[in-house]
């Protein structure tokens, strides 16, 4: 793969976060402007507000109310529940395979052979029930190969993990590599394999950066803080009398 097409997806990327997640996280931030969305625990969140700020106020009940999860739930649901998206938007558009089962077909940059994927979003994303489809899938692809006089060894049936390090994945990917034998790309590996580029997983991460600079998201959560600030609710758990 040559820099053209690296550079490539580095702009599908960042147009697919554009598109689809950012939309969704300022929408989902936005919502949280009403303390009747939130499910409050009286004991806990003021502690918290205490415990992030040295002080009690709405301000900071507020704080501690919407911070984990505008950082936290809300981002990584959405960026989870449009896996598939992402692989169809970023992945299938230059790397689409026509087999069932296999999201993506490449030729590997580190060996020169065609590799057959299932493109996973990270190291604890699959179940048990996955590792039989999984294996299913591949061997669907083998036969199919057979049929079509198209040589796929056992080893050009391959596990992309989008994110994570090696020794983070699941017992079940363990599994799927140690006792099925297929390779498994976790992170760095995954894109070092489709791209060639060392260093292109820290290029992926820094171009996702700076679709979040772009949003200005600090001006949109200062505003959603005021509100929840201002709220009934708020103010009567930092003591204040309404």
């Amino acid at each position: 793969m040559n820099k053209t097409q690296q550079l490539e997806i580095l702009t599908q990327v960042k147009k697919w976060f554009r598109d689809v997640i950012l939309p969704n996280h300022i929408k989902n931030t936005k919502k949280l402007a009403s303390a009747d969305v939130f499910d409050i625990n009286p004991f806990l969140v003021p502690y918290l507000a205490g415990f992030l700020t040295g002080e009690l106020t709405p301000e900071s009940i507020a704080k501690a109310l919407l911070y984990p999860r505008i950082l936290g739930t809300s981002i990584t649901t959405s960026f989870g529940q449009n896996m598939q998206k992402f692989i169809a938007d970023v992945l299938r558009n230059s790397f689409g395979s026509m087999v069932h089962g296999i999201d993506i077909e490449f030729i590997d940059a580190v060996d020169g052979r065609r590799k057959y994927c299932q493109v996973k979003l990270g190291p604890n994303t699959i179940n048990k029930d996955d590792v039989l489809t999984i294996h299913n899938h591949f061997k669907a692809a083998r036969n199919l190969g057979k049929t079509n006089h198209v040589p796929i060894q056992h080893g050009d049936l391959v596990i992309g993990v989008l994110y994570g390090e090696a020794g983070q994945e699941s017992s079940h990917y363990q599994k799927l590599r140690d006792e099925h034998d297929y390779p498994l790309y976790v992170g760095n590996e995954f894109w070092l394999h489709l791209t060639g580029d060392p260093d292109f997983y820290q290029l992926l991460r820094l171009a996702i950066v700076e679709v979040a600079v772009e949003a200005k998201g600090v001006e949109i959560i200062e505003e959603v803080l005021k509100e929840l600030a201002a709220t009934d609710t708020v103010k009567m758990m930092a003591g204040h009398q309404i």
